[in-house]
């Protein structure tokens, strides 16, 4: 009997192709892929941290010494609020600042995207300007969102992160999956690291590769604001986010 997880492997190939990203890791949610996108980025951060004569001048203003300090991250205070969710749930801090963003917007110093109303193809090659990223090259990250009120749509709703860095994706695909390693049995898995349950599904990945099959090359950044079906609150005045 084939794996039926190649049909995941398949759909991870296919949004390559579509966005030309160089890799993509599928995951149970946008808020997840944000989560895991953040959490790899801590990880570098703290190492840094660890060991500051190998940090170099890029992670001066953030390394204090021996102490793990928690990194901040911050956000347009208008938002959906997972993405807040994600960034405690990763090990930071979150802050926030007014931007009126299109698309997608920056989880500034990190050289994460949250890009969940942004899906078009070759969205990858779309020039990085403005960017506000100080620290090592780990490489940029782009998280997709499939909820059913997005482009793709999938009904049982998913999410990708598209980026550059094979160390990265060694270590989302781990993570996103309990920290096993796919197609081993966990009582063989000797590598296990703490992970997530966050993984895509085989029949939302299936889903997701019909649909990409119909979905037109270009499509506009999905609107928010008043009047739409993303009116975002203030997530600065709620009382769990200070």
């Amino acid at each position: 009997m084939s794996n039926p997880y190649d049909v995941v492997r398949q759909f991870e190939r296919e949004l390559c192709l579509y966005t030309g990203a160089p890799y993509c890791v599928t995951t149970a949610s946008c808020t997840a892929a944000l989560m895991l996108a953040v959490a790899w980025h801590i990880r570098q951060y703290r190492q840094a941290q660890i060991d500051v004569t190998s940090a170099g001048p890029a992670w001066a203003p953030y390394v204090g010494g021996a102490a793990l300090n928690p990194l901040e991250v911050e956000i347009p205070r208008r938002t959906y609020v997972g993405v807040a969710q994600s960034i405690l749930n990763a090990g930071g801090r979150v802050s926030f600042r007014d931007e009126d963003w299109n698309g997608h917007y920056q989880l500034r110093p990190l050289p994460v995207w949250d890009s969940a109303r942004l899906f078009t193809g070759g969205m990858w090659e779309f020039p990085w300007q403005g960017v506000n990223y100080r620290g090592p090259p780990n490489g940029y990250m782009m998280c997709l969102s499939f909820h059913h009120t997005k482009h793709l749509g999938i009904s049982t709703h998913g999410g990708a992160i598209l980026h550059d860095n094979p160390e990265a994706d060694a270590w989302l695909r781990r993570s996103r999956f309990d920290g096993r390693a796919e197609g081993i049995a966990p009582k063989d898995d000797t590598g296990i690291i703490r992970g997530f349950h966050c993984y895509l599904t085989p029949p939302a990945a299936a889903e997701g590769l019909l649909r990409l099959s119909c979905l037109p090359r270009h499509n506009d950044p999905l609107p928010w604001g008043p009047g739409t079906e993303s009116d975002y609150p203030d997530l600065s005045k709620l009382e769990c986010f200070r």
